[in-house]
């Protein structure tokens, strides 16, 4: 990426400050200047680059997650999602782990399948997609304190179904089925 800081629609940032801080993420506060000269103020969630997981086991069928999701008061099916800690190392560490983690599978591979910015308008936050293959259960999930998490498998054609009708409605899980399925892995 280029820096566009000298680019004609760039926001000039005069003050940045914490507003709000807890586990997971900071809003963030920051008097910027506009293209056309109004100071304003501008609010933004600010979070750490996350790794979410597309697990294929050995017998083809997608590992996915069933979670507690206290902001929509449900229960969401979704892929292993986390965010990189600086223990990992590099972005395939981090997918692996998270994958251990939360659905206690283990990859025989993992490669990267797309990098995007979710919500570039209001959040900072930076996704990096990985497709595992070859995953096997050996290990028991290893969730953090506030994770409600239970692991399922599907057929990946279930799982398009069920995006297809809305009963998946995440939208790291339904961006990383329809990449994969757009187009594939180059990297597999």
């Amino acid at each position: 990426m280029t820096d566009n800081e000298d680019d004609e629609l760039a926001w000039e940032t005069l003050d940045s400050q914490t507003a709000y801080e807890c586990p997971g993420f900071t809003i963030e506060n920051e008097s910027v200047v506009l293209p056309g000269g109004t100071e304003t103020e501008f609010d933004y969630l600010s979070e750490p680059a996350a790794v979410v997981v597309l697990p294929f086991t050995t017998e083809e069928e997608v590992v996915v997650i069933e979670e507690w999701r206290q902001a929509v008061k449900r229960v969401n099916r979704g892929l292993p999602v986390g965010s990189v800690e600086s223990t990992d190392g590099d972005l395939a560490t981090a997918a692996r782990r998270e994958l251990r983690e939360e659905t206690g599978y283990t990859a025989d591979r993992v490669a990267h399948l797309c990098t995007v910015e979710p919500a570039n308008g209001l959040a900072d936050s930076v996704h990096h997609f990985f497709v595992a293959y070859g995953c096997t259960p050996t290990d028991s999930q290893q969730l953090d304190f506030d994770e409600s998490i239970r692991a399922k498998t599907t057929t990946l054609q279930e799982l398009k179904d069920d995006i297809r009708t809305g009963e998946v409605r995440d939208g790291r899980a339904v961006l990383g089925v329809l990449y994969h399925g757009a187009f594939g892995n180059d990297e597999a």
